[in-house]
């Protein structure tokens, strides 16, 4: 039994003052008036949830990937030698606990693959422990479109012979058969999944993904109850790209093989049209929105009043490309909240629906479970405590709504805990679980150590840079 006193509690449906919570095990057993006003003053609220991530340990630009769109900065992350999956798992999460969140999903696009994959996430389900957050892990699966979308031809045709035969040999292999895919995520999910962490099938998008490997999946998750995690329509090259595969109809062919379900999740939807958003919203799918990540790469900005105003449900990712190249996600809950606002007196969203956005909704996509993202009774113990004192330290004013002053300023420096399960997973800057530092230090030593042999390869991707931009214009454009 553990006994927390604030001085303010967001309990997801309201602001209480002077409270106290109990923690009884894993889940809170009361809440009640405080006695006396808590000091240092203490504001809790629900622990965040990153609802579309891919467990990186290194940020991107540390490999020249920084400010390029999406279609070239993908092949920059070959970059990346690889590390053990277990010490890039824990940086990754102690990362996304220290920026506040404490449920992530990881759609692990890219293994390490220094043994077989059910092995390898077994380390990372290891991880996840070790750090103490809920883990959502969505097993990559493609079968189409190594470079760019179509025919590779066109675009290998563009490079001189030395940097064809680089990018061939990065990109270019034989994929999976569907079922082979299908019994991969049963296999990973035997040798991973757990209580707080939940193996999901994980197609990347659908330009990547043959019908017939989107349909196994539709047949599969249907069949198990088993999640889905997808991108869909980051960019506009990806919008114009399957509008003519689909006749501009990739939603409802989603839908007519029975991929759209409350079980779904779809990352990014940035070029969605309101009529699509209606058929997600009538078909119970979660959006994750992942605004930092859209800004960088020059994806836009997605239209998140729209979905609100179809009935969406929305969620909110770091996508591994916060703001300031960290994993702040109470920054990133501020600048959705600002990107979405809108002109003038009438608000387009507001703070309630931002914090139900960043606690709440995406716990459905991570742990297959709606529960929790609110403090009360009974609820898990997954609790967010800031310096209250820090956040508001001119104190001019001691009638101001806690909330405008959290979405005035908050970042992960105000953060004093962070409690999942009732087991303190941060506390002062410091994740309690593992060495973070150490871990840190090690996977950059080795990243480091690969860099030399990866000098032809680069010198290959910033031809490659220059025959996408041509060909990305040219052939799927669009406004």
């Amino acid at each position: 039994m553990r006994q927390i006193d604030c001085a303010h509690l967001l309990t997801g449906k309201g602001v209480e003052n002077n409270q106290t919570i109990e923690i009884d095990g894993e889940r809170i057993g009361a809440l009640r008036p405080c006695t006396e006003a808590s000091k240092p003053r203490r504001l809790a609220m629900p622990a965040l949830v990153n609802a579309h991530d891919h467990g990186r340990a290194v940020r991107t630009s540390s490999i020249g990937a920084s400010g390029k769109p999406l279609e070239a900065w993908l092949q920059y992350l070959a970059l990346f030698p690889s590390v053990d999956p277990y010490l890039a798992a824990a940086v990754s999460l102690g990362n996304s606990a220290l920026g506040g969140a404490g449920i992530v999903m990881m759609h692990y696009t890219r293994a390490q693959g220094f043994t077989d994959l059910p092995t390898e996430v077994a380390e990372v389900a290891r991880a996840a422990r070790d750090v103490g957050v809920r883990v959502g892990f969505a097993v990559s699966m493609k079968d189409r479109n190594p470079i760019g979308y179509g025919p590779p031809e066109p675009l290998l045709d563009a490079l001189p012979k030395d940097a064809r035969e680089e990018i061939v040999s990065r990109f270019v292999r034989p994929p999976l058969a569907p079922k082979d895919y299908i019994k991969l995520v049963e296999d990973v999910a035997a040798a991973a999944d757990g209580p707080t962490f939940n193996v999901q099938y994980g197609p990347n998008g659908v330009q990547w993904c043959s019908d017939a490997l989107l349909e196994a999946v539709a047949e599969a998750s249907s069949l198990s109850g088993r999640r889905v995690h997808m991108h869909l329509f980051e960019t506009r090259y990806q919008r114009g790209y399957l509008d003519q595969l689909y006749s501009g109809d990739a939603v409802k062919f989603l839908d007519s093989i029975g991929l759209l379900s409350p079980r779904l999740t779809l990352a990014h939807c940035v070029w969605a049209r309101p009529d699509e958003l209606e058929l997600l919203a009538a078909r119970g799918v979660t959006i994750s929105t992942n605004s930092s990540s859209n800004l960088k790469l020059r994806s836009g900005v997605a239209p998140v009043a729209k979905m609100f105003g179809c009935g969406c449900r929305v969620a909110m990712g770091i996508d591994g490309g916060a703001l300031d190249d960290d994993d702040d996600m109470l920054r990133e809950l501020r600048l959705t909240h600002l990107l979405h606002l809108g002109s003038g007196f009438t608000p387009k969203v507001n703070e309630n629906d931002m914090l139900s956005v960043a606690s709440k909704t995406g716990r459905l996509s991570v742990t297959n479970s709606a529960e929790g993202g609110i403090v009360e009774i009974g609820a898990p113990a997954d609790l967010l405590l800031l310096d209250y004192d820090a956040l508001d330290d001119d104190a001019l004013r001691d009638d101001l709504d806690p909330v405008d002053i959290v979405f005035s300023r908050v970042t992960a420096r105000h953060i004093s805990e962070l409690i999942i399960a009732g087991r303190t997973v941060v506390r002062d800057g410091r994740v309690l679980g593992i060495d973070l530092e150490a871990a840190r230090k090690e996977v950059v030593l080795r990243m480091r150590a690969g860099q030399p042999a990866m000098a032809t390869f680069a010198a290959a991707l910033s031809q490659l840079d220059r025959a996408l931009a041509e060909h990305m214009e040219r052939q799927f454009s669009c406004t």
